[in-house]
């Protein structure tokens, strides 16, 4: 039987869950973000759900996001990451966001392209970060400390560190650490806390996410990475 997603992170704000890895997308890890509008501590309005890439197109994944209230915005960090969109657009009624320059790989479906970036919601906003694809980005969320969604932008090594990896699909590497530099540029300690990557989520070992996830950026050594040979 399937595995039902985990929860990532739950509180009054927000609850992210973390889907098990879809065969589809080679392993890819997807995401939901249910949050709801707060004022001054209270919940107000109604919730957004944000997924996060695709999960895998199944029973028990459609039924856990009917139970959540469906989904509002469906965001696509990387043209591997797109799987059963247009199902998940058609079960749901979403809108779906991705960067412009891989809008067209979705033809006859209701898409919201981007350039630099995008805004969700006042906590969620979505992020070019080229290198990886061509429109490769992630999804910053700025509760908690700040949680960046990295899709396979930076993904954990096997000491549970965030980097960029190398494939022989990588579209042009040195614009991929241009990428995690104007990340680290972005961010500071207060404003980036935990990182969830989008694929490699067993080298967490049990972990929910990246833990200190700007000191731990920070520490990668750039110039080292641009000399990174290819991964099969």
């Amino acid at each position: 039987m399937s595995k039902k997603p985990r929860v990532v992170l739950d509180d009054q704000a927000n609850t992210i869950f973390a889907f098990p890895p879809n065969r589809d997308t080679l392993g890819s890890t997807a995401y939901l973000i249910v949050e709801n509008q707060m004022v001054e501590n209270q919940t107000v309005g109604n919730q957004t759900n944000l997924l996060i890439d695709c999960p895998a197109w199944e029973e028990v994944n459609q039924a856990f996001l009917q139970e959540q209230g469906g989904i509002q915005w469906l965001l696509i960090t990387h043209r591997g990451g797109l799987a059963k969109a247009r199902e998940i657009q058609q079960a749901f009624n979403c809108r779906i966001a991705i960067q412009e320059q891989e809008a067209y790989l979705l033809p006859g479906l209701e898409v919201t392209s981007f350039h630099q970036t995008f805004r969700f919601t006042p906590h969620s906003e979505a992020i070019w970060t080229p290198g990886h694809t061509p429109g490769s980005s992630c999804l910053y969320h700025s509760t908690n400390g700040g949680i960046l969604f990295t899709g396979r932008h930076l993904l954990p090594n096997q000491s549970g560190n965030p980097v960029p990896l190398k494939t022989a699909k990588t579209f042009h590497w040195p614009r991929q650490l241009r990428s995690v530099q104007a990340l680290r540029d972005r961010f500071t300690p207060e404003t980036l806390n935990l990182i969830c990557p989008g694929a490699n989520t067993g080298f967490l070992r049990g972990e929910r996410a990246i833990a200190d996830a700007y000191q731990r950026l920070s520490q990668l050594d750039l110039t080292a990475c641009l000399e990174q040979k290819v991964l099969l």
